[in-house]
Order: C-alpha cells, then structure tokens, then sequence
C-alpha cells in the first residue's frame, strides 16, 4: 500500500514510499556496487566479464538516489534511479536546463509496493529543486510514465538499406573526403563531438561530461559479437573540417548459396550539410563483400530518408525516443519559437505538479509570452500530451483526432497546431 501524496515546498505532490522504506541520496563511489546490483535485477541481465576493463561509470555524483528497505536487521537497497544534467535545445534554438532520468529500477522481490512512484515523485521534486524546468527519459516500458505527466517528445526510425541503392546526386559531394578508422576516443572525439553539437534540431541532447563522451566510442567486446571492432567513418573537407560521422561496426556473413551477405550496423550518424550526407551514405552503402547497412536512430526527416526516395525494402518503422515532462510551464512554454502567430488559452492539468495546472493564455508572435487568466479557455489538454506537442513532433489537431486534446470554442485548434509545428522534425541521435 502506498502513502499517501504530500505538497513538496517546490509545488509537487510527492508519494513517499510505503513504511519500512526510506529515499536517500547515493553515494556513487560507496554504494556503486549495490546500484549496479539493483539495476541487473531490475533490467535482467548481467555484464560480459570481458567488459570490465573498458566501462565507463557516466552517473554524476549527487544526483543518484535509492529506496532503503529498513524492515529487516540489515538495510538493503530495494530501488534506484539516477539523473543527468542536459540542456534541451527546443523551437528555436534556445536549450532549457533538463534532468535526464536514467537508471530507474527496482527490485522485483519489491515491485507493486508504489517504490517507482515514490522515485519519480522525488525525481520532479529534486528536479525543480534545482531549476531543472524539463525532465526526460527514455521509456522502458512505455505505459509507465505518461501517469506521472510525461509524453513521447521526439521519434525515430531505423533503416535497412540493401547494398548498393541508388541515392540521389548531390552537388558538392565528390568533394568530400570519408575517411574510415577504427574508433578511438583521444583520436576521434573531439571531431564526432564537434559535428553533434552543430546539429541543429529541437530535442538533440549533446554529451556534456567527459565520462559521457567517452563512453560513445568505448568498443565493448561484447558488443561485437561475431563482428569487428568499433570503427568510424568521418566526413571532411579538403581543408580537414568535419562535416558527417559515424560510428559503425561490420559483420562479415556469406548467403547460402556462396555470395557475400555481410552486415553494416551503425550505432550513430550524423551529417551538417547534403553533400556530407550523401557522402557518408554513399559509403557506407558501397562497402565490399555487405549486403544490408542498418541505420541507428535516424530523425524521421533524416537525409537519408530522402536521399533514398523511395523506402520500400527498407523495413522502415518508427519508434518513440525522447519522453519529457514539463516541470514549470510557464517558463517552458515563454521559451521557445512559435511557427505562426499564438493567441490562445490553455486549460492545462496536472496531476503531479499542481502549480502547472489551469487556465493560461500564450500569445504572441514568434516568441510569446504567457500569463495565469481567468478568461475561458479555448484548449483542454493534459500536461502529457502538451509535452508530446512541445517540441513539434505530434500536431494539436492530430491529438484532437484522438480525444486527446479538446477544442472548447471552435476556430482556434487549426492556428494553434499551426504555431506549436516547427519545420525540422525533434529527434535525438542517443539513448541514456
């Protein structure tokens, strides 16, 4: 049984967890063993030995906390979770202090027992706590989160490419140089880091900790499984300017009837102009004795998709990536580009975070201002779905369609679909 929820000083309704539990701060040096410990039960599996050398621990100190189970003679950790500290870049351009959860897991000798919900609550909390005004996450089990306020804020597809495929010319390509390397972190990151910061799309999160940049090019012998080393392709200029990445890895596999069939996976991309991307594809897709290339997270307007034309046999799906929850609306809401002109009134709830909740007029144009009103409102939306439209993945309208948004005074969904749309679709290029 759950406790009941408490208001916390920074407006959020906090569940503490249930008697004989206690929230605590983790050291992550001290109890590194017992977190990693929690997260192999809550997660189901257990690390190569042979990766032991080369892990990287990415968690930032004081930002890591677990649920102590006190019943017994010993206290043992029964939960944890962890954050990170990003900067969001949303419509715009602007990025907005961020806390991205990671690392939720409990106990399954503990589960039912409302630990996730005192977890998260407390996560919001120490969040605001720290002018944090987003939270994100990506979704393990996509019906746990939207409960406590968050919504699928950026999608993705992956590719299958044949060998081969045509892609349509691009001027300035043959210009380019692809080098291809085995991945190293001293050699190559610096330019792989150089290139991602220069993406410019709504929800793209950068790498900011050396732990975290040095953990996308450590080669895990596990991961390889039957396959090569880490290996990165980078674009550049005949001036040496990087231009387009990405990291990638081959197998080498023959058809049954003796053709080479081997396989390119590639774990991140990334491309600052057309010629770069036509560039790096056009390689990447021509390799010798491959058969199939599989992109990694691709944006669902990425290059690639169009440099194709034409994505049948390429097993296209889409996914969801990036979740977040809006933890100060107004100051959420005042930041970022509007696409056309706003003049609406949003009945906004919240269930978690009350100081979110009712009647706000946004208007303005480009940028925007927003105010608490009395006037009647034109828009009825949940803090969730107002987090899946934030950043312009999901349409107002298209969320009308479904009931989830309600049009009160008819004539101001079409003009408010518009201005929260934004040309370039959000995506993120990593998982954390």
């Amino acid at each position: 049984m759950t406790s009941a929820p408490h208001r916390d000083v920074r407006g959020v309704d906090v569940v503490p967890p249930p008697p004989g539990y206690r929230l605590a701060e983790l050291d992550d040096t001290r109890d590194r063993r017992l977190i990693q410990d929690v997260d192999r039960w809550g997660f189901a599996f257990e690390p190569d030995p042979n990766d032991a050398e080369r892990e990287v621990w990415t968690l930032e100190p004081g930002r890591s906390v677990g649920v102590w189970d006190e019943r017994g003679t010993e206290a043992r950790l029964a939960a944890v979770h962890s954050s990170y500290a990003f900067q969001l870049p949303v419509p715009g351009g602007r990025r907005l202090p961020t806390s991205g959860l990671t690392w939720v897991a409990v106990h399954p000798g503990h589960r039912r027992r409302g630990l996730a919900r005192a977890m998260v609550t407390a996560h919001l909390a120490r969040s605001v706590a720290r002018g944090e005004v987003l939270s994100a996450l990506y979704a393990a089990e996509a019906a746990i989160y939207g409960r406590y306020g968050y919504g699928i804020a950026t999608q993705f597809t992956r590719l299958q490419v044949p060998r081969g495929r045509r892609l349509h010319t691009v001027a300035g390509s043959e210009d380019l140089l692809v080098e291809l390397d085995t991945a190293d972190a001293g050699r190559h990151g610096a330019d792989l880091d150089r290139v991602h910061r220069a993406v410019q799309r709504p929800g793209w999160i950068t790498r900011d900790t050396d732990a975290l940049r040095t953990s996308h090019l450590t080669d895990r012998p596990s991961a390889r499984r039957d396959a090569e080393r880490l290996r990165v392709a980078v674009v550049r200029t005949v001036d040496g300017e990087p231009r387009g990445y990405a990291v990638f890895r081959r197998a080498n596999r023959w058809s049954q009837t003796g053709l080479p069939d081997g396989r390119v996976t590639v774990h991140e991309s990334a491309a600052l102009d057309p010629a770069a991307a036509r560039a790096l594809w056009g390689t990447l897709t021509d390799l010798d004795l491959m058969g199939t290339v599989e992109t990694g997270d691709l944006a669902l307007d990425d290059p690639l998709v169009h440099l194709l034309g034409d994505l049948r046999g390429t097993n296209a799906r889409v996914h969801d990536g990036v979740w977040i929850r809006i933890l100060d609306l107004p100051a959420v809401l005042a930041t970022r580009t509007y696409a056309a002109p706003v003049d609406v009134v949003l009945e906004v709830t919240d269930a978690v975070v009350p100081a979110n909740a009712g009647r706000w007029h946004l208007r303005g144009t480009g940028s925007a201002e927003i105010t608490r009103t009395d006037e009647p409102a034109h828009l009825a939306i949940d803090v969730a779905d107002l987090a899946s439209v934030y950043l312009g993945t999901f349409s107002l309208a298209a969320l009308a369609g479904a009931g989830r948004v309600q049009e009160l005074v008819p004539g101001h969904l079409a003009a408010a679909a518009t201005a929260f749309g934004w040309p370039v679709a959000p995506a993120n290029s990593w998982g954390f």
